[in-house]
């Protein structure tokens, strides 16, 4: 990654950018037998050049839009580095974090070559027999290399990149004006947001949605509404974002999931999300789901 640049050349702080590595740069490391190489698909253009507006402009040989790959290399990251066209690229330091900071589009692009990156390294041997495993189909796929296995034969998890769903909640007070947020030992200073948990073998959204708000907050729930998702590659995650009706209000924290919960009256959530008023609450980046569930349950009943 490397800073955006102002036109005065000015590093903006809470913007990042991708940098992009060439063919040329890299391909010595794709003829090493460790190094995996991921296909990751094809650049939208808005306006895709015409053959002759683009052939003074593109590298003899070049397709006529980017093509995107990932690729897991054992280089130390500083030589790695030294291949970069941009001198200013480093490797982030609080990936979940840094995540955040980039465009929706390159933010795509690393969730899905993070995940499927993470998926290789865990799946080198097959987890039906236990031989070596070879990456398929641009790298969507590992089969075992045993011939007698069982998992050569019809469609079986263990052979795609595995996705795991997560319920995140926003739990609404029955009163509708407040709502409950909680907050780990992990989070920033004064950050509260929206409860979340991995959905169980055999559970609907639903069912998940309850157990986990009952489970961390001792809040009971009834109707839960689906509102959106976003994917979370750290390391394979679908956050699946819900709004849930609390149907009680006294609150017992589970000290072993999170360390605090709290109701929170809409204003102080306002004032916080928009006005930065508020020192006791810090919301989640606009750019995470908790964020979107909160200002869709502003947005709801409010003049906002």
């Amino acid at each position: 990654m490397s800073d955006v640049q102002h036109g005065n050349g000015k590093p903006i702080s809470a913007d990042i950018k991708l940098c992009r590595f060439r063919y040329n740069a890299v391909k010595d490391l794709l003829q090493k037998p460790a190094t995996v190489l991921i296909f990751l698909g094809v650049e939208r253009t808005k306006n895709p050049p015409t053959s002759s507006s683009s052939s003074s402009q593109m590298e003899p040989g070049a397709p006529d839009t980017p093509v995107w790959f990932a690729i897991n290399a054992d280089e130390e990251a500083a030589e790695l580095l030294k291949r970069c066209e941009d001198k200013g690229c480093f490797f982030p330091k609080t990936p979940n974090r840094d995540l955040l900071r980039l465009d929706e589009e390159e933010a795509g692009v690393v969730a899905q070559a993070r995940s499927v990156l993470a998926w290789h390294s865990r799946y080198s041997f097959c987890p039906t027999c236990g031989s070596p495993t070879s990456l398929q189909e641009g790298g969507h796929k590992r089969s075992c290399l045993n011939p007698e296995c069982r998992s050569l034969k019809g469609v079986h998890n263990t052979c795609y990149p595995r996705v795991d769903p997560v319920v995140i909640m926003l739990v609404i007070h029955p009163d509708g004006n407040q709502c409950l947020l909680g907050r780990k030992s992990i989070f920033p200073a004064r950050m509260f947001s929206c409860l979340a948990g991995f959905v169980e073998p055999g559970e609907t959204i639903e069912e998940a949605v309850r157990r986990e708000v009952e489970e961390e907050s001792g809040v009971k729930v009834g109707p839960v509404q689906y509102v959106s998702c976003q994917p979370w590659p750290m390391p394979s995650s679908l956050m699946i974002g819900c709004h849930a009706i609390a149907t009680s209000t006294d609150i017992k924290v589970d000290e072993d999931e999170i360390e605090d919960a709290r109701w929170f009256p809409r204003q102080q959530v306002v004032d916080s999300m928009f006005r930065g008023a508020h020192q006791t609450l810090v919301i989640p980046p606009r750019q995470t789901i908790a964020h979107q569930l909160i200002r869709h349950w502003i947005g709801i009943n409010s003049n906002l």
